[in-house]
């Protein structure tokens, strides 16, 4: 039996845009496809490696957060700190 399929917000809005016949088919989209597969690699490119220190403390905690989200920690920490550059992460300030 199928489950449903839980949609976010932005889905349920696209999901009914196209049901109205609302959304038309992109121009040159093999070309466009590519373009946007280019810029997300060249951004997401990791090409720095850094040190930093942290407590313990911190550190067994973004280690147990990732552990639960079935990364590794260090993917955690960089995905923090890609949020926090781009307004994606706000500071707790």
């Amino acid at each position: 039996m199928n489950k449903p399929l839980k949609l976010d917000t932005d889905e349920l809005e696209i999901l009914r845009d196209f049901e109205r016949g609302e959304l038309e088919s992109m121009k040159n989209f093999r070309e466009e496809k590519r373009k946007l597969e280019e810029a997300a690699r060249n951004t997401l490119q990791k090409n720095k490696r850094i040190n930093i220190r942290l407590s313990s403390r911190d550190l067994e905690t973004i280690q147990k957060k990732a552990a639960k989200e079935g990364i590794p920690y260090q993917t955690l920490i960089s995905s923090t700190l890609h949020k926090f550059v781009t307004g994606k992460l706000k500071s707790a300030r």
